[in-house]
Order: structure tokens, then C-alpha cells, then sequence
């Protein structure tokens, strides 16, 4: 540090609050350039046999030996704790060496004590700031986090300042190997680590970044989506199974306003009001973001809306549409698929990369457009369904070129 302060340690007594046994409390006084921090060592002495000069019990027996030693130790732990000050190049105060000695700042300025006072935060914002979902993934994070410290550290928790590469590495392999996660789910619980250090640098309660030299890399997946052929299809397809009808009627309804699982639980007849075009629009907060998402009621989610209003699940929560947990409708997707003739895997998450690929993107709605029904906070998270659809066209292209090449037998037979 550019100017070192003053420093001074001083131990004495308080007469003033002396006890039944006529013993007064021994407190260390820190001074730190003019300004006085004061602590009980939680020890007590006789007043007649403390030497106020020398800041010590006076004599040798047993009581007055053990109190010297403690305060000896005490001594050199307020030394200790000062030079690591100076040396981390922090702001040096009393308080401050007090938490040290005290081993108050180890207890507090811990991984998981921050990781969890950053989860109870978030906890408290559910359902404004947060995703409810979004808060199980940092709990489950954490419990993640505690495994790896079981696991390569044999400990339940470490200081903040421990945490380096290193650690970032374990949490990569533990992820990967035991856990069997793939890249990109690895990726994303190492982001909420890093989001909960970032917590604490921005709380001083850590000053290095262990993130500095760890690239958190997500490889792009290949999204599937119905074609326009698959998706006819599916919705022209006759089932004599009730509970077959309403998952695929919910599927398509997702196919055509983009909405995911979550939200559409959540619907109701107030989602629904009028545009400035006279049509009806959904209009909604998605659960995930937080943010706001208006659909236009096209006339194949208007006719599956009226199929189901009076259906008994509608009339009992107040719902836009009767629904089933969401484990339940992609088995009963994979079912649907089975009878369909759909050869990929059918998930109820598919009908929304379809709403923005088969649906809008296709038929010319702008990224723009597309990306604010979604809902999406960036439209670079549209642009992935973007390059799907230019994929397609590109393929599809690529048959009409080798159609009319110079080298291909119709075109010949056509001269």
C-alpha cells in the first residue's frame, strides 16, 4: 500500500465492569492510525495482579502463566493478521483484523456460505426478477458444488480465496464424468458458479477471479422441427385415444403461438385481449425470462382454445387449456410420434422450434418479430432457428442444383 498506517496493540482491563468474583475482563485494544477497535479475549483476571504498564498478568503461577500465554498468542495473531492486510493490499482496520483472529471472516467469506446467501437472494425474487426454475438449477448447482468439495477436497466447505483453476477443472470432471452431463450442461452449472463469484467480487468479499483463464465454451445443437408435412401430418392424424387428442391439440396449439410448457399452465381467459388490429392477442410473461411475449391468436391455437372451454380441467383451475404434467405429455409425445410416423424423437419443447421455424421464419416473419413472440431477452438466441431454416433451404437447394447440372443426364435428354 502507498502510505502504511499506524499501528498499535494494547491489552487492559475494565474495571468497570468488574464481575461477582471480583474479577475484571481483559480486552485487546487495536489501534489503527488513531482509531480504536476493542475485543474481549474472553478471559479475566485480579485487578491487583494485572500490570496495566506491561499489559500482562503479573507473577508466575498457573493463572497468571495461562493468561500471559493466551495473550502472547492473541499478540501474534493481531501481528499475523495485520501483515496479511498489507500484503493482500485490502484496507487495513481494526475490525477488519478482529474478523481475522476472531476466525469470523473464515466462517463468513466461504464458498458456500456466499453461494448459499446468493441463492436465498434469488429466492427471494422468484416470480419478479427470477424464474422459479431458474432457482432449483442454483440449488442444484450448490449441491453439485458440495459434492465436488466432498469428493476432491474432503471438506465441507473452503474460503473464497482457495477457489482457483484447479477447482474450475474438478467441477469440470466431476460434471462430465461422474455426473455423465454433456458439454453444454457443463457449461451452464459452471456459468452459475461463476455468477455466484461474480457475487462476491462485486461484495468485496473476494478479489481475484478465478474465472480469468476458464473459457466457458456452448457447442450448438442441432435443433429439431416439424416440417410443414409433419406437421399436417400430426394435426390431420385420428386418435380413438382421448388423452392422445388433447396432448397432440396441446402440442399443436404450442406449434402456433410458441408458447413452452410452463407457460401455457399458467393461461387463462386474462392472457387473452384485443390488438390495436382488432384480432385477439396472448399476451403473457414468460416464466423462464421474465419478459413479455405477444402472439397473435392464429385461427388453429383460436380453434383448439374453444374445443377445450368447457372440458372439466378448465372449468376446475381457471385454465386457458386442460394440461398434463410435463413428463406425462412427452410420453404420451413419444407415443403420438410412434403413431404418426415421425421417426425422431418427439419432446413437447419441439413445438416451439417449430412455431419458429415451419411456422414464422418460413412463411417471411421477420427475425425480429419472431425473437419478440418468443420472448427472447437477445435475438441472438432467435438467430439459432435463422441458420436452421437457411440449413434447410441450403439442402433443399442443393437437390434443385444437381438437378439442372451440366453433367446430369435429364438435362441432356432435355437438349
Amino acid at each position: 500500500m502507498a502510505n502504511t498506517p499506524t499501528f498499535g496493540i494494547l491489552f487492559h482491563t475494565r474495571k468497570s465492569k468488574k464481575l461477582k468474583d471480583k474479577t475484571v475482563p481483559i480486552y485487546l485494544r487495536i489501534t489503527i492510525d488513531g482509531k480504536r477497535t476493542e475485543y474481549s479475549i474472553k478471559r479475566t483476571v485480579d485487578p491487583d495482579r494485572w500490570n496495566p504498564s506491561a499489559g500482562k498478568a503479573r507473577g508466575t503461577n498457573d493463572d497468571s502463566s495461562e493468561i500471559n500465554s493466551q495473550i502472547q498468542i492473541i499478540h501474534a495473531k493481531v501481528k499475523k493478521a495485520y501483515k496479511e492486510l498489507i500484503d493482500d493490499e485490502v484496507t487495513i482496520s481494526g475490525p477488519a483484523i478482529i474478523s481475522k483472529i476472531s476466525g469470523k471472516e473464515a466462517n463468513k467469506h466461504t464458498l458456500i456460505n456466499t453461494f448459499k446467501l446468493h441463492n436465498q437472494q434469488m429466492s427471494e425474487r422468484a416470480g419478479f426478477d427470477y424464474a422459479k426454475a431458474t432457482v432449483v438449477r442454483y440449488d442444484t448447482t450448490l449441491k453439485h458444488v458440495q459434492d465436488i468439495l466432498t469428493q476432491y477436497y474432503n471438506a465441507t466447505d473452503i474460503p473464497l480465496k482457495k477457489l482457483d483453476f484447479e477447482f474450475i477443472s474438478n467441477m469440470d470432471a466431476y460434471l462430465r464424468i461422474t455426473r455423465g452431463c454433456n458439454h453444454n450442461t457443463t457449461m451452464k452449472y459452471i456459468k452459475n458458479l461463476k455468477r455466484v463469484i461474480h457475487f462476491a467480487i462485486d461484495r468485496d468479499l473476494l478479489e481475484i477471479d478465478p474465472f480469468i483463464k476458464f473459457k466457458t465454451t456452448i457447442k450448438e445443437v442441432k435443433r429439431n422441427f416439424l416440417s410443414e408435412e409433419d406437421l399436417n401430418k400430426l394435426m390431420n392424424k385420428k386418435f380413438v385415444v382421448d388423452r392422445l387428442d388433447l396432448v397432440r391439440d396441446i402440442f399443436v396449439f404450442s406449434c402456433f403461438t410458441g408458447l413452452s410448457y410452463i407457460d401455457i399452465t399458467t393461461l387463462s381467459k386474462n392472457n387473452i385481449s384485443k390488438g390495436i388490429d382488432g384480432n385477439d392477442w396472448i399476451v403473457t410473461d414468460r416464466k423462464k425470462t421474465g419478459t413479455e411475449s405477444r402472439i397473435i391468436l392464429l385461427p388453429k391455437a383460436r380453434e383448439i382454445i374453444d374445443k377445450y372451454k368447457d372440458h372439466p380441467m378448465v372449468e376446475d383451475k381457471g385454465t386457458l387449456l386442460p394440461i398434463y404434467s410435463n413428463q406425462k405429455m412427452n410420453g404420451y409425445l413419444k407415443e403420438i410420434a410412434d403413431l404418426t410416423g415421425i421417426d425422431f424423437n418427439l419432446t413437447f419443447h419441439l413445438a416451439r422450434h417449430t412455431f419458429a421455424t415451419t411456422v414464422t421464419l418460413q412463411n417471411g416473419v421477420s427475425i425480429e418479430t419472431v425473437s419478440a413472440m418468443l420472448g427472447h431477452k437477445n435475438i441472438r438466441t432467435t438467430q439459432i432457428y435463422a441458420k436452421v431454416v437457411d440449413q434447410k433451404i441450403s439442402n433443399d437447394m442443393s437437390k434443385l442444383l444437381d438437378k439442372f447440372s451440366p453433367n446430369t443426364k435429364s438435362l441432356k435428354n432435355a437438349k
